[in-house]
Order: C-alpha cells, then sequence, then structure tokens
C-alpha cells in the first residue's frame, strides 16, 4: 500500500487518462479489399478482420500475405469528417529465409497517396472508408461485438 500511495500522490490532483482522438475507431474492421457483407456475426467478422485499430497501432490484412502489416501510429488527430494518421517510418524487415524478400516502402502502407499517412472518413456509426486509397475501394464495418 506503501507504493500505491506514493504513485497516487505522485500524479497531478485531477489528473485522468483521456481517450486518444482516434478510440472510436478501436476494434475490427471489414471491408474495404472487397464490398463489405450485409450481415456477418461477430465470430466471423473477427477470424479474419481486415483493419484493427488499437491505441498505438494500426493493422492491416493483404491478399499475399498471413500476418497482418502493422502501423505504429506517431500521430492521430481528429478532422471535420473523420481522422488522420501518421505513422512513424517503418524498419526494413530483414529477410527471413535467402529466398525471402523484405516488402518494398509501398506495400506497408495502405495503399493511399503517402504510405505514412491514412485518412479516415466516418461514414456512419459503424462504417469508415480510407480516402485516396485504391487498395480500399470499398467502405468498412466495424465487427459487432456479439
Amino acid at each position: 500500500t506503501l507504493v500505491i500511495t506514493a504513485l497516487l500522490a505522485a500524479s497531478p490532483a485531477g489528473a485522468q487518462t483521456s481517450a486518444p482522438p482516434h478510440a472510436w475507431l478501436f476494434g475490427a474492421w471489414i471491408g474495404g479489399l472487397f464490398p463489405p457483407p450485409s450481415a456477418v456475426s461477430a465470430q466471423e467478422c473477427l477470424a479474419q478482420p481486415v483493419v484493427i485499430f488499437t491505441r498505438d497501432i494500426v493493422m492491416r490484412a493483404t491478399l499475399t500475405d498471413q500476418l497482418y502489416t502493422q502501423r505504429l501510429v506517431e500521430t492521430a488527430r481528429s478532422t471535420g469528417s473523420g481522422f488522420e494518421f501518421r505513422f512513424a517510418q517503418s524498419l526494413p524487415i530483414a529477410a527471413s529465409s535467402p529466398f525471402s524478400q523484405p516488402p518494398s516502402p509501398g506495400e506497408t502502407g495502405f495503399g493511399c497517396e503517402n504510405p505514412d499517412v491514412l485518412h479516415v472518413q466516418r461514414r456512419g456509426e459503424n462504417e469508415i472508408s480510407f480516402l485516396g486509397c485504391p487498395e480500399f475501394p470499398y467502405p468498412l464495418v466495424r465487427c459487432p461485438a456479439r
């Protein structure tokens, strides 16, 4: 209890952790690469989400890789119609075998004009789209909780 008391005393009075501007996006989304289904169960949706938003990372699925591409959020800000993400520069990934090729810099983004920027447009309560990203021609819908 002494440690907890010391930590509480060290924090500024009334300090609260506020949610980041993109907290509304947190979770799994489907669609984007293909038209989103009109009805999908939570289990089906969460089995293969296309994009996952967290506080610090945005992950995306690709058609040619089993693993999600992860981008570290450098900044996220709210815009009038959605959100703008700026990602930290990706580090080159070393080849895992003599025949593996590291991804090219253009493959680490979302297929937008700049791989380190993502413009997300909020289209409804559970629907978004990625502006200027030809790899995501369709809207994305949030995976249901249940």
